[in-house]
């Protein structure tokens, strides 16, 4: 019998996180995805250097891919150094890419990364989240919402 999955990814470092994906996107679904890495990548990560703010996912015949993410290059790294803005190649179960590809092509859903982190074990792992873009007046109204919230707690704060 297998061990449960945990609830939520267990998230040791953080590395790079994309917080306006979550303004700019309604998030529905979020899969957690191996990345391919080269040598110099992961040092490069565990260094803390990296960048997602501007990348998409892409559904292919070959898999998901991480496209127009930067990972700069490793500053010991001599001739074996890697492309900063290389695709790379994203792990995950056939069902999830089906079910990604599905969703992509039929809904006019975006995969989005949201973060680069390691697990527990020392893995560089991207949480990839299928949503669905927001318009302006969907935009204004998260403002609105978001800004009821902070005032309300602040209200509930001071009476008591």
């Amino acid at each position: 019998m297998s061990r449960p999955k945990p609830a939520t990814f267990d998230k040791k470092k953080i590395v790079a996180e994309n917080r306006r994906a979550r303004f700019d996107y309604e998030i529905d679904t979020k899969y957690e995805a191996g990345i391919v890495l080269t040598g110099t990548e992961v040092k490069s990560l565990r260094f803390g250097e990296g960048s997602i703010a501007e990348s998409y996912a892409e559904v292919t015949e070959g898999g998901v891919w991480l496209i127009n993410s930067n990972i700069p290059e490793f500053s010991h790294g001599n001739r074996f150094n890697h492309e900063p803005k290389r695709p790379r190649k994203l792990l995950l179960h056939e069902r999830e890419v089906n079910k990604l590809h599905g969703a992509v092509a039929r809904d006019g859903m975006t995969l989005v990364p949201l973060m680069v982190y390691f697990n527990g074990q020392g893995r560089a792992k991207v949480e990839l989240a299928l949503a669905k873009g927001r318009k302006a007046h969907d935009k204004r109204e998260h403002i609105k919402e978001r800004d009821w919230k902070r005032e309300a707690g602040r209200i509930m704060r001071d009476r008591g």
